[in-house]
C-alpha cells in the first residue's frame, strides 16, 4: 500500500500512465461531483460514492487479482486498516463480478492510516484493505475510488 498525498503526484507520471492519470483526476475534481461511475480511460475508472464511516466495522480485509484501487475521500476523512493477504482466511471466495476476495483472521502486522484531505492510498493485489472505519465518530463522508486495470 502506498499512502500520499495529492501534491505529490508528479512522482507516480513515471510509475505507471494508468495511475497518473486517476491521480489527476482526484487533484482536479470538484467536491460537488455527482455520485456514480466515470471512465477515465479504457483502463482507468472512477467511483464516487457516499457513505457513513463506522467505529464497528468488521476487520473484513478485500483484496483485488485485476485492479489497483485508488482511494481518497474528497469529503471527510477515513481509517483504512491494511495487512498482507498471505496467510489470512478467506470469508467470501474470489468473485469474478466484483474481481474481490473477503479475508479475515490476519497473521501479521495491521497497519492504519487516515484517508482524506488531499490523502490517498494505493492498494495492490497483496494488500488486504478494510475501508469504512471512523476516526473519532462516525461521519458522512464522499470518496472517489479510482479502479485502475492491470
Amino acid at each position: 500500500m502506498i499512502i500520499d498525498t495529492l501534491d505529490n503526484i508528479y512522482l507516480y507520471k513515471n510509475f505507471s500512465d494508468d495511475i497518473y492519470k486517476g491521480l489527476e483526476f482526484l487533484q482536479n475534481v470538484d467536491p460537488t461531483i455527482n455520485l456514480g461511475i466515470y471512465i477515465i480511460n479504457k483502463r482507468v475508472k472512477a467511483i464516487v460514492e457516499e457513505y457513513e464511516t463506522d467505529f464497528n466495522r468488521p476487520f473484513e480485509f478485500e483484496s483485488h487479482k485485476y485492479v489497483v484501487d485508488i482511494q481518497c475521500p474528497i469529503i471527510g476523512v477515513e481509517r483504512v486498516f491494511w495487512s498482507p493477504i498471505v496467510g489470512m482466511d478467506i470469508k467470501t471466495p474470489y468473485n469474478e463480478n466484483y474481481d474481490c476476495t473477503i479475508f479475515v483472521n490476519p497473521n501479521s502486522q495491521i497497519l492504519s492510516a487516515d484517508i482524506g484531505n488531499r490523502v490517498f492510498a494505493i492498494m495492490f493485489e497483496n494488500d488486504g484493505h478494510s475501508p469504512k472505519h471512523c476516526i473519532k465518530s462516525s461521519e458522512l463522508i464522499k470518496k472517489i475510488t479510482i479502479k485502475v486495470s492491470i
